[in-house]
């Protein structure tokens, strides 16, 4: 990336990230915060943690369409400014209606199919993979830090100080985004990372997309529900302190990422990915059953988390991967869009769920019940066909060329096995084998120029 795109997506992912790190921070500690509120019962409880999924799925892709009509900054900085609002009502609320609200409100800022497409405007196509890495891990690492952040900040400020801290996050990305990030020089539409309504038909016919969007939806719904009954059993089964909770998340998160390196590994590397798929489904299950089982234990609490974790955290880092290999080359945007939305409708539904479950069967019932999705995403993940490991590649073309003739001549190159020119978005779209791909060979296709060089 030169230093205008690297500026771009630094100020993006910091955005992204401060939005995302604001919806986490309560995470670990709003259930025991909810029992001092008006009207609360278990289910209310879940369904303030997880409603911003709900909003966020229903209304993320409209929003995306809504900034292709008006601008990507107009529409982020509205949604900004409606999640700063439900953080102020959910900090001012005295009642868990009002917390449900403020979430709500929360999530109906959904701005990710906007920033996702000003990151597209901002970057070349040869290097929009990188961009929205840096993006991803930025999502990731505002998990990690929420988990072991949101106890401590509890201690000092409480639940209400942190939403009151999660609407100055919001304001500090307006600023962000006014102050850092360049305006784009035009708007365009671009089918690698926004949703086509054209293509929903086509994406949701496929059976193994919609393995994976059933999959992150499992994923989420455990994790929301997780974190209904987690603070109850640190606390009045194995007698820690609220203040004490990130002394048991942080050493298990560090062991975790250790772990997940070599899983990834070999994943990746060495073409394994379905036995670490399936491997890492049946932690999440085993995980769970430990915690239905023995969850007045400190070893079996510690080691259960370190199984999930090491799962989750490869799980979040392969099932995109995945994702891009498997959808039409020229409808990732599409593809991703419905992923997204499995994803946040999964958080509703595990706060939703677990809060009920919780209710009536206390915090074996969460874990029992969350080990049996588990196993119902085993059975569906095990009839999953994996795809070729071949990585996505993106050029530039100008919008004047002969798609076909070009596509013909691409295909005749060694290591590509896929192409599709799309001249109204200037770009290329190339599934190739990195092993064989050469990419002078393909820069001198497409630039002649560059032979001489």
């Amino acid at each position: 990336m030169n230093s205008a795109e690297k500026s771009s997506v630094f100020s993006i992912a910091g955005i992204y990230g401060l939005r995302m790190l604001g919806l986490f921070l309560i995470l670990p500690v709003f259930a025991l915060y909810a029992e001092g509120l008006e009207g609360v019962t278990p289910t209310t409880i879940g369904l303030a943690l997880g409603i911003y999924g709900f909003t966020m799925a229903m209304l993320q892709i409209p929003f995306g369409w809504l900034s292709d009509r008006i601008g990507r900054k107009p529409v982020i900085a509205g949604g900004l400014l409606i999640f700063a609002v439900g953080s102020v009502v959910a900090a001012m609320a005295d009642s868990i209606w009002m917390v449900i609200v403020g979430r709500a409100l929360q999530g109906s800022g959904a701005i990710a199919a906007a920033m996702m497409a000003l990151l597209a405007d901002l970057t070349r196509e040869e290097v929009r993979t990188k961009a929205m890495a840096v993006v991803g891990m930025t999502i990731g690492f505002s998990f990690t830090v929420a988990l072991i952040a949101g106890p401590m900040l509890n201690n000092w400020v409480g639940v209400d100080g942190i939403f009151w801290l999660t609407a100055l996050f919001a304001l500090l990305g307006i600023a962000v985004l006014f102050l850092l990030v360049p305006n784009p020089d035009h708007l365009s539409m671009h089918c690698d990372v926004e949703a086509v309504p054209g293509e929903f038909g086509r994406i949701l016919k496929d059976g193994q997309l919609l393995r994976l969007d059933f999959g992150i939806m499992i994923l989420h719904s455990i994790m929301m529900a997780l974190f209904i009954a987690l603070p109850f059993v640190l606390r009045d089964h194995l007698s820690i302190d609220a203040v004490d909770h990130p002394w048991v998340y942080l050493p298990v998160l560090l062991v975790a990422i250790v772990f997940m390196v070599p899983l990834i590994i070999i994943a990746e590397k060495k073409e394994k990915m379905k036995q670490v798929f399936l491997l890492c489904i049946s932690l999440i299950t085993v995980s769970c059953i430990l915690l239905g089982l023995w969850h007045d234990s400190m070893f079996s609490v510690i080691a259960a988390l370190l199984l999930f974790f090491i799962a989750y955290n490869v799980l979040e880092a392969t099932l995109p991967s995945l994702i891009s290999r498997m959808a039409p080359i020229d409808a990732k945007g599409t593809a991703m869009g419905v992923y997204s939305t499995s994803q946040f409708f999964g958080a509703f539904i595990g706060g939703a769920v677990g809060g009920w479950f919780y209710g009536h069967f206390d915090v074996q019932g969460v874990f029992y019940g969350a080990a049996m999705l588990g196993l119902i995403w085993l059975v569906v993940a095990a009839g999953m066909k994996m795809p070729v490991m071949r990585s996505t590649v993106m050029a530039h073309v100008e919008s004047d060329v002969d798609a076909e003739l070009l596509e013909a001549e691409i295909l005749k190159l060694a290591g590509i096995f896929e192409a599709k020119v799309v001249p109204e978005e200037n770009a290329v779209f190339l599934r190739v084998d990195k092993k064989l791909f050469d990419p002078h060979a393909l820069d001198v296709l497409l630039k002649p120029e560059m032979a001489e060089c």
